[in-house]
């Protein structure tokens, strides 16, 4: 119960101003000319003016409400080192035995993990939200459970009361940092690349760590090589990209003894390796229709180097014209398929036909430029079935199929098999399907295959497109020089630019067309992984932790070749997939997580807030403080405890307001003081 008194005057405030001005003049006057009942002329003044203001004797039914106090519990990745789990355990129970001795008064338990998109520690936004659930007339004081580790400092909230950390960790402790400050997204293949690292150490070092470290360097997966390097130095290193998309690289500094943890201690880097340019030799044997198609496909790709000749005049011609008034381009063949035949990424032989040109050890040298790492991809015409064919030269030794010296002069309609159903050059090829819907073909060359994969058929179901692996290079037989029939819309045409694009991408190892291949991409922690293959079904996948753990993960078919699943992946680091013959490494979570920046606990970002509040920052290592009430504005925080500030919240459930005297009690008494101050100036 609360008693106020409160007015309700009968006349505005001013108009009361001015009557008491008056009055006052009066009560002065009578002063001033000695009248011994001036103070009674002030007091009748007195009553007139309170009965004006109407005062009244106001009574409140108070229900009083608790104070209500907010512990944050940091449970991030870094509060999970060490015995910090266990000390925040510690506190958390010192501050509820605190709180339940306390008369009137509530604990909040808030826990925070981890921030999304690798933002942190976000111990000031979790404060501020749970402070916007409660009133904030009940709050009485806020308590942080943390390392001090946080990354919103700058959105810390107005606290009405005392704001206190109780600091987890050692003061003997100490980390060792391996931090990435420069790693470029894109690498040329072939070109070194500049990585810039840095190894620090953090908190109280001792002393024989301080110098040099090893570390260890790992790409893909492979086997790591270790280098000795400076500690608090930043390193370049040169890296050399060796193959065409995504390269993991992996750095790794071992544990030292008593470090806080090793979580710090590596750092993936994935670049994805790009080619320069595409060099690319395309030979037409003679001009044709579908030698334009062939150009304007690599011409259009801006990333191709192309160099291309057509022998427009075979060296059989004989019309008598003496060469030296002919203004044809002489066939460097020397310097293409001898010099510099390693520089080419494909070659591509269109329409070629053996007519001495290039002597059989210039076809030698392709053939081991093939079985080196190289590309061929030959487009056949009736040529190729005659007695002039490629077939016939040593480029036939790495051929998958040999021409049965047949041409077939009849509409046909390209079709898929079931391997290409399944292969990444025809796979989801427009228009295929049982009964494609693109247009036919005039004109097949008969193929016998013996090696490689048939992956489209034509004519009387024979082979029309082959696609082989030769020692480390590639090639490619298409059984037809009519493709520039679907370019031209022939029938409705068809999609011939995917088609001979793919062939060409497929041939320079591209790894989005590889047909045996597990990948793997990631967004966030989700890992999707896909199985490419020629096989009709496949076995699991083995996935490895950066803590050593394996998960067995069964995939589905997605469609025909390609299979597929995805994996949570319970922490942030490297993660090996292995199945059979093939394997893959991906990094879930940024290169460097910003929850492992700084280990070693410290209060010093904390400290301005804190100090504004009139709270402290305690080290739990050095004994829980006991918990106590101050008054508002007094120090909150002293040796061996802290404390918060009782609010005082009610709320109010009656109110009732009684006159302090009645009118009729305010005239009497007003004129009773009147009429005795003119009675005693009569008798005077």
């Amino acid at each position: 119960m609360s008693e106020t008194v409160i007015f309700d005057p009968l006349v505005p405030w001013a108009v009361l101003a001015v009557l008491a001005l008056a009055a006052a003049a009066v009560v002065a006057l009578a002063l001033w000319r000695g009248l011994s009942g001036w103070w009674l002329r002030g007091l009748a003044a007195l009553a007139l003016l309170a009965a004006l203001a109407g005062p009244s004797l106001q009574s409140e039914d108070r229900t009083p409400l608790t104070d209500i106090v907010i512990a944050v519990v940091d449970e991030s990745a870094s509060q999970r080192i060490g015995e910090r789990p266990s000390q925040t355990a510690v506190a958390l129970a010192r501050i509820e035995a605190g709180i339940a001795g306390l008369e009137n008064t509530e604990l909040r338990v808030v826990r925070m993990g981890d921030g999304p998109d690798d933002e942190g520690s976000l111990l000031m936004t979790t404060l501020a939200e749970a402070m916007a659930e409660e009133p904030r007339a009940r709050l009485a004081g806020a308590i942080l459970i943390s390392d001090g580790r946080l990354h919103d400092v700058e959105l810390a909230p107005d606290l009405p009361a005392p704001l206190h950390l109780l600091m987890t960790g050692r003061e003997e402790d100490w980390d060792r940092r391996l931090e990435i400050t420069t790693a470029p997204a894109f690498a040329i293949l072939g070109e070194p690349v500049a990585l810039r690292l840095r190894i620090e150490n953090q908190g109280r070092v001792p002393e024989d760590e301080a110098g040099r470290v090893e570390i260890l360097i790992s790409v893909d997966g492979e086997e790591p090589r270790g280098f000795d390097v400076p500690v608090g130095e930043e390193l370049e290193l040169p890296v050399t990209l060796s193959h065409p998309g995504m390269n993991v690289i992996q750095f790794q500094v071992p544990a030292a003894p008593g470090e806080l943890t090793d979580r710090n201690n590596e750092a993936v880097v994935q670049i994805n390796g790009v080619r320069d340019r595409l060099r690319v030799l395309l030979v037409s044997g003679e001009p044709h229709p579908g030698e334009r198609t062939w150009r304007n496909l690599l011409k259009s790709d801006a990333s191709v180097d192309l160099v291309h000749f057509t022998i427009l005049r075979p060296p059989e011609k004989q019309d008598g014209v003496p060469v030296t008034e002919l203004s044809l381009i002489a066939f460097p063949t020397r310097e293409l398929f001898l010099d510099k035949i390693d520089e080419f990424d494909l070659i591509i032989f269109d329409r070629y036909q053996r007519r001495g040109i290039l002597p059989s050890i210039y076809l030698d040298n392709v053939r081991q430029y093939v079985e080196n790492g190289g590309a061929v991809l030959v487009a056949a015409g009736p040529d190729f079935a005659s007695a002039r064919s490629l077939y016939r030269s040593p480029l036939g030794e790495i051929l998958p199929a040999a021409p049965t010296s047949r041409v077939i002069e009849a509409p046909f309609l390209p079709r898929l098999t079931e391997i290409g159903r399944r292969h990444p050059v025809t796979q989801g090829l427009g228009g295929a399907g049982e009964d494609p819907d693109w247009g036919r073909w005039l004109r097949q060359v008969e193929l016998d295959p013996f090696g490689g994969e048939v992956v489209m058929t034509g004519a009387d179901d024979g082979p029309l497109l082959v696609l082989d692996r030769v020692g480390e290079g590639r090639v490619a037989l298409l059984g037809s020089d009519h493709a520039w029939l679907w370019s031209r819309g022939y029938e409705g045409g068809g999609p011939q630019l995917d088609l001979l694009r793919r062939l060409a991408h497929w041939s320079m190892k591209e790894p989005e067309l590889e047909e045996e291949a597990l990948t793997a991409t990631a967004e966030g922690q989700t890992m999707t992984v896909t199985r490419r293959t020629l096989s009709e079904r496949t076995g699991p996948v083995e996935i490895e932790g950066p803590g050593g753990q394996v998960t067995v993960l069964d995939l589905e078919e997605v469609a025909p070749g390609r299979f597929q699943a995805t994996f949570e992946g319970p922490e942030i680091g490297l993660y090996r997939l292995d199945q059979k013959d093939q394997s893959a490494v991906i990094a879930l979570g940024p290169q460097s997580p910003r929850e492992f920046e700084e280990t070693v606990a410290s209060g010093a970002a904390l400290e301005p807030v804190i100090e504004a509040s009139n709270g402290g920052i305690r080290a739990i290592e050095d004994g829980l403080p006991g918990l106590r009430q101050v008054r508002a504005s007094r120090p909150a925080a002293g040796r061996g405890w802290i404390g918060i500030t009782p609010r005082g919240a009610y709320v109010t459930a009656d109110v009732t307001a009684i006159p302090l005297l009645p009118a009729w009690a305010w005239l009497l008494l007003s004129a009773g003081l009147a009429v005795g101050a003119w009675l005693r100036e009569g008798r005077r």
